[in-house]
């Protein structure tokens, strides 16, 4: 199988590493990985709601930052790590309950920088939300 990934991939470490942090406390999972994707799910509830009970357009944002900047330092070589510059968000159509699947495809992978694609969809696989992260890419 022909990969972009440069280290290898245990969704359950993946999982692990998040307990404690914000990704945990929105309730994100890691759920698959292919050649050049990276997927996770979020549910729409309480946590990620906002008051008028729709998913929080910043819950979204989250799953799409934790998606692209765990995938990135997926896909440089070891001594190598990536962190966020910037992110944008079009918010696409809301979301009242069930959850929410986020995906990372990589739109640029550089010596310097990535750029990733994060596509969030519900339950019906209507799209959410869209999102484009760009990373540094440090020694």
């Amino acid at each position: 199988m022909n990969t972009i990934w440069k280290r290898d991939i245990d969704l359950d470490r993946l999982n692990e590493i998040s307990k404690n942090t914000l990704v945990s406390h929105l309730g994100i999972v890691f759920v698959a990985v292919t050649e050049d994707t990276l997927t996770a799910t979020m549910p729409v509830n309480a946590r990620t709601q906002q008051p008028l009970g729709m998913l929080h357009g910043g819950a979204s944002v989250v799953l799409a930052e934790s998606l692209g900047s765990q995938a990135a330092n997926l896909a440089v070589e070891p001594g190598r790590y990536c962190v966020g510059l910037e992110i944008s968000a079009s918010h696409i159509k809301s979301v009242r309950s069930g959850l929410v699947t986020g995906r990372a495809r990589p739109m640029h992978l550089g010596q310097s920088t990535q750029v990733w694609d994060i596509t969030i969809k519900n339950d019906e696989r209507q799209l959410v939300c869209v999102s484009r992260l760009t990373l540094a890419v440090l020694s």
